[in-house]
C-alpha cells in the first residue's frame, strides 16, 4: 500500500465577518496517498480553497493537525514552515500569479532564488522543465507575448521547477476555455503517470475526469451524501 502523504485530522477553521463567526471547515479529516492525484470538488464557499490554503501552509486551521510526510505543518516556525513550502509544495493559481516584466524563463527560476544552485544550473533547471511543458522555443517571452495555456504551462513549470513530491492546484483551468483546459488537464495527468502528486481544488466536474479520486466538500466538510456522489459520477461519465 502506498505511503500516506497527506493526513489532516480535524481540521476547522473560523473567519469573523461583520462581527458574526464563519465555520469555512468543520472538522476536515483525510488522507491522501504518495502518487495520487486528487481533486476536491464544491460550489463556492463549500470550503475547498480554505483546505488547499491550509495544506499550503498559508492558513494556519483554527483548530485540527495537518501532516505531510509525517511533519506537524504547523508545529514549524513560520521560518521552518517556509523552508518547507519551497522544498516540498509548488503552487498553481487559477490567475498564473506571473511577474508581468519577467521572462518566463526568469519566472520559473524564482522558486530557485534561494537555493545553492549555481546561475547555469538554474537556468538549466528551468530550461528542462520549460520544455517539459512544451515552451522550449517561448522561454524568453514575457506573459503579455503568451496565450492563457501558454501562461499556466509557464505557471506550471515555476511549480515544479524544484521538483517538489506534491503540487497543490487551485482552479487551474478557470481562466481559460475549454480545449485549452483539456490540454492542461493533460499535462497534469502526464505529470502524474510520472509519480507527482497532485491536489486539485475545481468547481469543474470535467476537471475530475483524469483524476483519480475525488472529494466533494459541501459547507465545510466532505460530503457524504450519496445522491450528490452519484450525480458528479453521472456528469464525470458523460
Amino acid at each position: 500500500m502506498s505511503e500516506v502523504l497527506i493526513k489532516t485530522d480535524n481540521l476547522r477553521k473560523t473567519y469573523k465577518s461583520f462581527g458574526d463567526e464563519v465555520e469555512a471547515l468543520r472538522g476536515v479529516s483525510l488522507e491522501i496517498y504518495k502518487g495520487e492525484s486528487v481533486a476536491v470538488m464544491g460550489q463556492s464557499g463549500s470550503g475547498k480553497s480554505t483546505l488547499l490554503s491550509i495544506i499550503g501552509g498559508l492558513n494556519p486551521p483554527s483548530t485540527g493537525k495537518i501532516e505531510i510526510d509525517g511533519i506537524d505543518l504547523y508545529a514549524l516556525s513560520q521560518e521552518k514552515r517556509a523552508d518547507f513550502r519551497r522544498e516540498y509544495l509548488g503552487f498553481v493559481f487559477q490567475q498564473f500569479q506571473l511577474i508581468p516584466y519577467l521572462t518566463a524563463m526568469e519566472n520559473v527560476m524564482l522558486p530557485l532564488t534561494t537555493t545553492s544552485h549555481s546561475g547555469r544550473q538554474k537556468r538549466e533547471m528551468a530550461e528542462h522543465v520549460l520544455a517539459r511543458v512544451g515552451l522550449a522555443g517561448k522561454m524568453n517571452r514575457l506573459p503579455n507575448q503568451m496565450s492563457g495555456g501558454e501562461q499556466e504551462r509557464v505557471a506550471i513549470a515555476r511549480a515544479i521547477v524544484n521538483e517538489p513530491p506534491l503540487v497543490l492546484a487551485d482552479e487551474p483551468t478557470g481562466s481559460l476555455d475549454t480545449r485549452t483546459g483539456e490540454e492542461i488537464m493533460a499535462l497534469f495527468h502526464e505529470l502524474n503517470s510520472e509519480g507527482l502528486t497532485i491536489l486539485m481544488v475545481t468547481h469543474n466536474p470535467e476537471n475530475t475526469t483524469s483524476m483519480g479520486r475525488t472529494i466533494i466538500m459541501k459547507d465545510g466538510q466532505l460530503c457524504t451524501d450519496k445522491a450528490e456522489i452519484l450525480q458528479l459520477a453521472t456528469r464525470k461519465a458523460r
